[in-house]
């Protein structure tokens, strides 16, 4: 008997795999953050010529931290150090904001946790109150798995911190590096995770505004209001934060 001609089936399978790749690699890159080469040490730290072109510079050079201080201080808490090209902190360490102010732009970097990690990212940081959160809107940075915030996505990895939440299924385990977008034109943001955007809110419309009622920040008239601040990294919790790739592009 006459058997079917099978010898479609490697050639459509091999097919489908290469353009399942070639949509994950254009999820993951936009044309304004050209995807980057796995590096580590301080080749991590040097931009890209398409990075360059876009308009995207450093805010950390990889050996010194230069560029930063601490919050509410002219100097770098000694708890923050710089290893194998990574800025980092193994534990609880004062807060660290951006020696310069940004209004519209676009944040990149890599970071890792220990396992059972809490951190978060700042932006439009201003120093009026005791803390920068009381100011600044956070982009959580978390091992959802081990840490008890990962119970709700309102306070798990890649949420705007206790108001808008981040979906699940983006996030790197502890230990492994994983990479941030944050985006901030005007009233508009989004945070990215791994090449997804995770969210997006409008600052002080409607949502946001009955949103920070609902929250802690009702107590801090100013907080998410200025349209310039500081970039802000969180050290006051304990356990391991390591962060590279520090690059931003003002819009």
């Amino acid at each position: 008997m006459n058997r079917p001609f099978t010898g479609w089936q490697p050639c459509l399978f091999a097919l489908t795999a290469a353009l399942v790749g070639c949509m994950k690699q254009n999820q993951a890159a936009t044309p304004d953050t050209p995807a980057r080469p796995a590096t580590s040490g301080s080749m991590a730290t040097q931009l890209t010529a398409a990075e360059r072109a876009a308009g995207w510079r450093l805010l950390f050079d990889g050996q010194t931290t230069a560029g930063w201080r601490g919050y509410k201080s002219q100097v770098m808490p000694p708890e923050w150090r710089v290893v194998d090209g990574a800025l980092t902190k193994e534990g609880t360490a004062g807060d660290i904001i951006s020696s310069d102010q940004f209004g519209d732009f676009e944040l990149a970097l890599d970071w890792k946790l220990a396992p059972g990690g809490n951190a978060g990212i700042f932006y439009r940081g201003t120093e009026e109150y005791d803390h920068i959160y009381w100011s600044a809107p956070e982009y959580q940075l978390l091992d959802d798995a081990m840490h008890p915030d990962g119970q709700s996505r309102l306070t798990s990895a890649g949420a705007a911190y206790a108001l808008y939440p981040s979906p699940a299924g983006y996030l790197k385990p502890a230990g492994q590096w994983n990479s941030t977008r944050i985006v901030v034109k005007g009233a508009h943001v989004e945070h990215w995770l791994n090449g997804t955007k995770l969210l997006e809110y409008e600052l002080w419309s409607r949502d946001w505004d009955a949103k920070v009622k609902a929250s802690k920040f009702v107590d801090y008239p100013n907080y998410g209001r200025a349209k310039r601040g500081h970039i802000g990294i969180q050290g006051d919790h304990a356990g391991a934060l390591a962060l590279r790739n520090i690059r931003i592009r003002e819009l």
